[in-house]
């Protein structure tokens, strides 16, 4: 066996961890699980570290479980949470868990025949037909109010840090939680509950109810709540959450999240985020140190990580998109970029609409007529036979150059650029 915890120790990856726990994992296979609320259709890399942990484990020969909280969901956590969530019905909240396990599929090997392959489990299914007088009478005395009421999670919203207080029904969270964990113990031998810094008061009230109601041992791991050198809140941008759905967030943009970490948050996250070895990463960031500028580290990051959630072909594309604006791109490589990438690349560029039946058009009328690409004519000229205007990437040496609908990227844009480092969209409408 592979020492798991020791495993997420060098990375930088524990938090808090109750004894025994790695003298258990050490003593032969077991199944552990992540609670993910499903709150959305998609994970955001705010769960990667979650998700990893349970890669790291499946990759440690133990069986991890995935439990996706189709009955919890419909409550919200409270942990940490200055106000109550909105309520999912039914319909969504389906909907969110089949696009979620897609998600996971491509972290976790849940198709093979080995003994420790993933597992997704829904707590919906042992919950929806739990009345609330046998959850009450079965589960809800075992645990006292007075334990509850200690837990951080709760006391935050009772201090009056919160505007609204505390409903009955997210107080009962922890116990629909510890509720998962003494369910998954007996029916799928679990022994151990993994999740973020936020969630220990939930785990272990899990662990407690298995001691009370089972008379058995059961163990509680929670990583740090990643967050960013600057202060700033891990996985966040002005435009919201990285998410991992390609149409969420595009993989070019995506990549770029991780190309502009700074220097101490790509030491950290490449031990998180990546599958690299020990020797590996402490290479890189030796590499690195030599030449800081070239920022090698935050490539690999955003290599490795990029390669994980959407695949090499995509992570080539995104290299390639990179290269639009900081690179000597060509033409055919601009021309093969789809329109939600290419939106991307040149977001906030200024755009100018063109009617499709001006075209064909002369350079001169393109740029310094139907749109404001130059001030004036004589200006446009000049710059042409200058050698400092290209369209598509190319440069324009006649000053009577006609631009045709064969210039159209995916059939509605013309890119120009002036000099090195303006950029201007011209759409067709």
């Amino acid at each position: 066996m592979k020492n798991f915890v020791q495993e997420l120790k060098w990375r930088g990856m524990i938090q808090d961890i109750m004894p025994g726990t790695e003298e258990k994992l050490m003593e032969g296979s077991t199944a552990a699980y992540v609670g993910i609320d499903p709150t959305a259709d998609s994970l955001h890399i705010g769960h990667m570290v979650s998700i990893m942990i349970l890669k790291h484990f499946q990759n440690c020969g133990h069986k991890p479980i995935a439990l996706v909280g189709g009955a919890t969901g419909m409550i919200g956590d409270p942990s940490m949470k200055s106000q109550e969530r909105n309520l999912l019905d039914e319909e969504t909240l389906n909907h969110n868990v089949a696009c979620i396990k897609a998600q996971l599929s491509k972290f976790l090997d849940f198709e093979s025949e080995a003994e420790n392959k993933a597992e997704l489990v829904n707590n919906y299914d042992w919950m929806k037909n739990f009345t609330f007088l046998d959850f009450a009478r079965e589960i809800g005395k075992h645990i006292t109010v007075n334990y509850m009421m200690a837990k951080d999670s709760v006391k935050k919203r009772l201090s009056g840090e919160a505007r609204d207080g505390m409903s009955f029904t997210e107080f009962t969270y922890q116990l629909l939680q510890g509720y998962d964990f003494l369910y998954l113990y007996e029916h799928k031998g679990c022994t151990l509950q993994m999740g973020g810094a936020d969630q220990w008061g939930n785990i272990t009230t899990g662990s407690e109810l298995i001691r009370r109601i089972l008379g058995k041992e059961a163990f509680a791991l929670t990583c740090p709540l990643i967050t960013k050198a600057d202060g700033g809140k891990f996985g966040k941008t002005e435009k919201g959450n990285i998410w991992l759905d390609p149409e969420r967030t595009s993989p070019y943009q995506f990549y770029q999240f991780w190309l502009n970490v700074s220097d101490s948050d790509a030491e950290k996250y490449i031990k998180i985020f990546t599958m690299l070895t020990k020797e590996e990463i402490d290479a890189a960031i030796a590499q690195h140190a030599e030449a800081p500028e070239r920022r090698e580290l935050q490539k690999l990051l955003a290599k490795e990580v990029t390669t994980m959630v959407h695949g090499a072909k995509e992570y080539e594309n995104a290299v390639a998109a990179s290269q639009m604006l900081f690179g000597n791109a060509t033409k055919d490589a601009l021309m093969n970029l789809d329109e939600k990438t290419f939106l991307a690349v040149f977001d906030g560029v200024p755009t100018f609409e063109v009617a499709a039946d001006k075209f064909p058009i002369g350079i001169i009328d393109l740029l310094a007529g139907e749109s404001q690409v130059f001030p004036s004519k004589g200006e446009c000229r000049k710059m042409i036979q200058a050698n400092g205007v290209s369209i598509n990437k190319e440069k324009v040496a006649d000053i009577n150059a006609q631009i045709g609908s064969e210039s159209f990227i995916n059939g509605k844009y013309i890119l120009a650029q002036k000099g090195k480092k303006n950029y201007f969209i011209i759409k067709i409408a």
